[in-house]
């Protein structure tokens, strides 16, 4: 890849919970970007001039089908992936609450599971990324 091609992308990375301690994570389909069959958090990438609650919205309301009730930014991470480096992503990673009753898959080319899990007891195997974005969660507060 010549130079003039590399780019960095952002992305909004969010972790959905109920408010009640339980994380909402949906599996990857064999038509997914990467990693199917593995259990990963939603994310989108923000478009230009959109502010990164905004992304989120939409991007819950796509692969989720539902409202976000509350979103907050956790903080950022740096995510390069391949070797050599072949994508670099700015993940601005958010917590957003839902409503698990109104949650469903809203992409189906990309989830073919939805399952909402307490932080000790997540499935595998699980996305590549999942691990670090989860490092940003305090996940006690959920």
């Amino acid at each position: 890849m010549g130079d003039q091609q590399k780019r960095i992308g952002v992305s909004c990375v969010f972790v959905c919970h109920d408010g009640a301690g339980r994380l909402l994570l949906a599996r990857r389909a064999a038509g997914a970007r990467d990693e199917p069959g593995r259990w990963d958090c939603g994310a989108g990438a923000l478009e230009f001039g959109e502010s990164f609650e905004a992304a989120v919205t939409r991007e819950v309301r796509e692969e989720y089908a539902t409202e976000a009730l509350a979103i907050s930014v956790l903080g950022v991470r740096n995510v390069l992936r391949g070797e050599p480096v072949d994508s670099h992503w700015v993940a601005v990673v958010c917590a957003v609450r839902v409503d698990p009753a109104a949650v469903a898959i809203g992409e189906p080319h990309k989830f073919d599971a939805l399952g909402w899990f307490a932080p000790a007891e997540l499935p595998t195997p699980r996305h590549s990324q999942l691990d670090a974005t989860l490092a940003l969660v305090d996940l006690r507060r959920f």
